[in-house]
């Protein structure tokens, strides 16, 4: 079997060189609190790194509810199966290879 080469973006190289970038990116703006000063709305929003912080735990957030509903809409292997209405829970064989049916005299 020949073995395919990754995509630009999945050379670790390159990955690398990303994850520089966004944590640079990620320094500069925390730092950008020192110089500019933003007065917030809502008293919570004026804490340093505000938006950093608030968008970090988002994150967490969408990540462990996603997990969370993933326990409740699991289904168990070969649910999808059942309605196929086949005799029993396994396709045929030629179905399995993607061959056309043989029909025997």
């Amino acid at each position: 079997m020949r073995r395919v080469a990754p995509t630009p973006l999945a050379r670790p190289a390159t990955l690398r060189w990303l994850w520089g970038i966004f944590l640079s990116a990620l320094v500069l703006v925390v730092l950008a609190n020192f110089v500019i000063h933003k007065p917030g709305h809502f008293g919570i929003d004026g804490s340093f790194a505000f938006f950093a912080w608030f968008g970090f735990l988002a994150c967490i957030a969408v990540i462990v509810v996603a997990k969370v509903l993933g326990v409740f809409l699991r289904r168990e292997e070969g649910y999808y199966r059942h309605g196929l209405d086949l005799g029993n829970d396994q396709p045929p064989d030629n179905a399995q290879a993607g061959r056309p049916v043989d029909k025997a005299p």
